[in-house]
């Protein structure tokens, strides 16, 4: 089935889902990426765990829009959906693993960006 087959509402849906793999792709590469720099060094650990390093957030999907697609485009979507929520689950994960920072050395943080770093 073509998409010039479909109905122009399922069009437009059809546009919107792509538009949603599009950015759960991107923002998996983009993930990856950053965990490669991590381990290749050119970051650090706590970098990497940084906000805007994090995993983007995606747009969920829309079931009636996705319904009244082919089969062939609804797998790309599941699929990536499926992909998009194991890298959530990563990425919460490398978060959790952080220890948490002593309060001694919060202190010495503090006192230090205070001082202008002449600790």
């Amino acid at each position: 089935m073509d998409r010039n087959s479909l109905e122009p509402m399922a069009r437009v849906g059809f546009a919107c889902e792509s538009l949603k793999v599009t950015t759960r792709i991107m923002h998996i590469v983009a993930w990856l990426l950053t965990q490669r720099a991590v381990e290749s060094g050119e970051i650090s650990a706590s970098g990497g765990r940084r906000p805007e390093r994090r995993l983007g957030n995606a747009q969920d999907s829309d079931p009636d829009a996705i319904a009244k697609l082919p089969e062939s485009a609804r797998k790309l979507i599941s699929s990536s959906i499926d992909l998009y929520a194991r890298i959530k689950r990563l990425d919460e994960g490398v978060i959790a693993e952080e220890p948490p920072q002593s309060p001694a050395r919060a202190l010495m943080g503090r006192l230090e960006r205070g001082l202008g770093g002449q600790l």
